[in-house]
C-alpha cells in the first residue's frame, strides 16, 4: 500500500502536542518510531503519514481537521491561570490537562444551550477575600445556599445523599458541579474555574464521597475568592495562610457551623476529654452531613475540643483505612454502565439542558452523542435516570 503524506501545520501540531501535555518521547513512544522523527515533524523538515496523523489526533484528543487550521487556535486556556498550592511544580498530566480542557468546554457548552432555551444562569452574589473572617464567610455562605442544620443531618443519613445534595444546592446557585475521571488521586483532588457566569467546581470521582464534598466547597471559595485553584493531594494544615489553608477553614466552617457543633449532644456529652472514640466521630460525621472525619477534627482542634496532636494521629489512620477500602474497592471490579459514569461526571444540570435542547431541537442527535459522551441507544436509561429523585 503506497504511503501517504499529510500536510499538517508545523505549529498547529506543536501547539497541540504541548497544550496536551506530552514531550517527544511520549508520542514516539505510542507511535512506535524516533523523536528525531516526531521533532522533524513539527519543525518542518519531515510530514507524517495520514496513519499517523490520524493517531496523533486521536492521542491529543483534538479533530484531525484542526491540524491544518492557519496557525493554533487562541482560544486555549493555559494551564498556568490555575493556582497550585504552595511549592508546587506545574506538570499536569495528560490526563488532567484533558479534564480541565473539558470543563472549560462544557462551561461553554452549558452557556450556550442556556441562551438557545431561553434561561439565564443564577449570579454568584457572595465575593470574599483572604482577609475576611472565616466564620462569617461560611455563615454567608451557608445563608446564600440556604443549607439548614436539619437539611444537612438527613443528607447524613445515605453515604451519598450529602454529595448529591450538595452538589445540586451549587448548581442550584449557578456553579457546575462537575466530577474528573481518569485522573489519579495523588495528582488531583479537585479544580475550580471562576469564570462568570456558570463558574464551576471539580471534584476527583476516585476520592470518598465525603472528600468530594469537601473540595467542592474547597473549590467553591477558591470561586468566591475570584480565582482559579488546582488542589492536590499535599497536606495543607488548619494553621496555613495561605489561600489554600482558608478555603480549607472556610469549607470546614460551611459544613460544620460553631454553634451547632458546641451544641450537638454528643459534644455535650463527651465532656473535656481530647481524645474522641470512633463511634462518636462518625456519629458527628453523620449529623453533620457532608462532613469527613478530618474536616470534623480541624474544627475541634480550632475550638479546643482536641489537640494537634490527636488530629494528625486519627488523620492517618482515617487515610489507611480509606487506601485500604479503596484496594479493596479495585480488587472486587464490577460493572458500571457507560451513561452512568457519564452522568456521575456531568451532573444533572449538563445533562438537564442536553436533553432539553434535544427535545426542543437546538442541538442534533450526533451534538447529544458528543456533549453526553455516550451512545445514543442510551438516551432512554438517561431519561429514567434523571426522572429519579437525586
Amino acid at each position: 500500500m503506497p504511503r501517504v503524506e499529510a500536510t499538517p501545520n508545523p505549529d498547529v501540531l506543536k501547539w497541540a502536542r504541548e497544550s496536551a501535555g506530552y514531550d517527544f518521547a511520549d508520542v514516539a513512544r505510542r507511535l512506535r518510531t524516533s523523536e528525531d522523527r516526531v521533532r522533524g515533524w513539527e519543525e518542518n523538515v519531515r510530514r507524517p503519514t495520514l496513519g499517523q496523523l490520524r493517531k496523533i489526533a486521536a492521542m491529543y484528543r483534538r479533530p484531525l481537521a484542526l491540524f491544518y487550521l492557519p496557525e493554533p487556535p487562541r482560544s486555549f486556556r493555559a494551564m498556568h491561570d490555575f493556582r497550585h498550592l504552595p511549592g508546587a511544580v506545574p506538570t499536569e498530566s495528560p490526563a488532567l490537562r484533558l479534564e480541565i480542557r473539558r470543563a472549560w468546554e462544557r462551561r461553554d457548552i452549558a452557556l450556550e444551550l442556556l441562551a438557545d432555551l431561553d434561561e439565564e444562569p443564577a449570579g454568584v452574589p457572595v465575593a470574599v477575600t483572604l482577609d475576611d473572617n472565616v466564620e462569617d464567610t461560611a455563615t454567608r455562605v451557608r445563608q446564600w445556599l440556604g443549607v439548614s442544620p436539619g437539611r444537612q443531618r438527613e443528607w447524613g443519613k445515605a453515604p451519598h445523599a450529602a454529595l448529591n445534595g450538595w452538589r445540586t444546592t451549587l448548581e442550584a446557585h449557578g456553579v457546575l458541579a462537575l466530577q474528573a475521571i481518569g485522573v489519579p488521586l495523588r495528582e488531583m483532588r479537585g479544580f475550580s474555574i471562576a469564570e462568570r457566569p456558570l463558574p464551576i467546581a471539580v471534584a476527583n470521582i476516585q476520592d470518598a464521597p465525603r472528600g468530594r464534598v469537601f473540595t467542592l466547597l474547597h473549590e467553591l471559595v477558591h470561586i468566591l475568592l475570584r480565582e482559579n485553584g488546582l488542589c492536590d493531594e499535599r497536606d495543607v494544615d488548619d494553621v496555613d495562610r495561605g489561600a489554600e489553608g482558608f478555603c480549607n477553614r472556610v469549607a470546614a466552617a460551611i459544613l460544620v457551623p460553631e454553634s451547632d457543633l458546641r451544641e450537638s449532644e454528643t459534644v455535650i456529652r463527651h465532656g473535656r476529654g481530647v481524645s474522641w472514640s470512633e463511634q462518636e466521630l462518625s456519629g458527628l460525621s453523620r449529623r453533620f452531613g457532608g462532613a469527613s472525619e478530618e474536616a470534623l477534627l480541624l474544627r475541634m482542634v480550632r475550638f479546643g475540643l482536641t489537640t494537634q496532636h490527636f488530629y494528625r494521629e486519627r488523620r492517618e489512620h482515617l487515610r489507611q483505612r480509606y487506601t485500604d477500602q479503596r484496594e479493596r474497592d479495585a480488587g472486587q471490579g464490577g460493572f458500571v454502565p457507560p451513561h452512568r459514569v457519564s452522568m456521575a461526571a456531568l451532573g444533572r444540570t449538563f445533562v438537564r439542558l442536553v436533553l432539553e435542547g434535544f427535545d426542543r431541537e437546538r442541538i442534533s442527535a450526533s451534538d447529544v452523542a458528543d456533549f453526553l459522551g455516550m451512545r445514543l441507544k442510551h438516551l432512554e436509561e438517561v431519561r429514567s435516570d434523571m426522572r429519579r429523585v437525586p
